[in-house]
């Protein structure tokens, strides 16, 4: 793969993973796309404004250099179609195209937890932040915020203090840390998790930039929590994405007179669960045995039986005598599989003998 296209079209303002597709479905290779005149651009449904901006690019910037710069500062590109791109983002609507890294994604992050707030943390903000981080860290769940002053810092102060893993979305290039006394803050993080964005190295941390960013560390996450956020804070953004890509919402109580709960307020009146306690969280996401699932994943391979298995078993609850029905297998393998594959995180109860598939995005299994 040739990954200069890709970088190249992340220097575009206004293509984002829609007309990125649309380029690719079009031309069916990206150094076509790249290389393509203005009325082919046109036919590709680009408008005259972003062509502008293209022809600009492709006029100013030299890809091999600029790839050859990314690489050398230590920094990964990473395309959506490598199997090492995130699985929670990958879900998601519209995945942005290109992640850039510093520091390592790994599959433990398929276990995250994104937690996010008001840059006014009050006492009892900060405790609670703490508390939670630090026990998602000892649970072997990745701690996922935006590096923020606040609730952010917190979160990755805490569980980078805990010995966890932690990922910072950035709202600029890797190589811009903002705020900029979180500088050393992000030294530690790329050490112990990583810094993301999909803005590409070099662009500065602007404020419109920050909002689009939140819809990753939601996506990133199986669930994201609001610790303390007003009545406009970004934390709210970043819930709302949430929400709509299919993700757990959960949102701490607060004062009903401070201002900084009213917003985490307002999303509980709204239907999010309120976080009463860091276990409720493990438990309403099944992530209180993340450890003993990595263990069994690494310890006992899969069989025949497992892959008949997920290819019937999907996001809707099947019942064990349907399985058995639709597999062909006896019943009693079926149900001596579904124990092992709850405790490698392949598959859920969802009560009544009802499974339903829990795993990343991957090819028809062969049996």
């Amino acid at each position: 793969m040739d990954k200069r296209y890709w970088v190249g079209f992340t220097l575009v303002k206004g293509i984002g993973a829609v007309r990125f597709q649309a380029l690719r479905d079009h031309f069916g290779d990206l150094s076509l796309a790249w290389q393509a005149p203005p009325d082919a651009l046109r036919a590709a449904g680009l408008g005259a404004k972003v062509i502008e901006r293209l022809l600009q690019v492709r006029a100013d910037v030299d890809l091999d250099r600029l790839v050859e710069r990314i690489t050398q500062q230590g920094i990964k590109i990473l395309t959506w179609e490598e199997d090492a791109y995130p699985a929670l983002l990958r879900e998601i609507d519209q995945p942005p195209p290109v992640l850039y890294v510093r520091g390592d994604l790994t599959e433990e992050d398929a276990w995250a937890v994104a937690i996010v707030g008001t840059r006014r943390v009050t006492a009892y903000g900060r405790q609670v932040t703490e508390e939670l981080a630090a026990f998602l860290a000892q649970n072997g769940v990745t701690v996922v915020s935006g590096l923020a002053r606040g609730v952010d810092a917190v979160a990755h102060q805490a569980a980078l203090r805990a010995g966890g893993r932690t990922i910072a979305v950035l709202g600029c290039g890797v190589d811009r840390i903002y705020p900029p006394e979180h500088a050393a803050l992000a030294e530690k993080i790329i050490h112990a998790g990583a810094l993301v964005s999909d803005y590409a190295p070099g662009t500065p941390p602007e404020a419109a930039n920050f909002p689009p960013r939140n819809r990753i560390i939601s996506g990133l996450a199986l669930a994201t929590v609001v610790v303390e956020a007003g009545e406009t804070s970004g934390a709210l953004i970043t819930a709302q994405f949430a929400a709509d890509q299919g993700r757990e919402v959960f949102a701490v109580p607060g004062n009903i007179l401070a201002p900084q709960s009213k917003g985490a307020n307002a999303l509980i009146a709204q239907g999010a669960r309120p976080l009463l306690s860091p276990r409720d969280l493990l438990e309403a996401l099944n992530l209180n045995r993340v450890n003993e699932q990595r263990a069994v994943r690494k310890a006992v391979p899969g069989d025949e039986v497992e892959a008949a298995l997920l290819n019937v078993l999907g996001p809707e609850p099947l019942h064990l005598d349907e399985i058995r029905q639709q597999t062909g297998l006896p019943i009693e393998r079926v149900s001596a599989s579904l124990v092992m594959m709850e405790l490698k995180g392949l598959a859920r109860q969802v009560g009544g003998n009802h499974y339903v598939a829990v795993r990343e995005e991957r090819p028809e299994y062969k049996v």
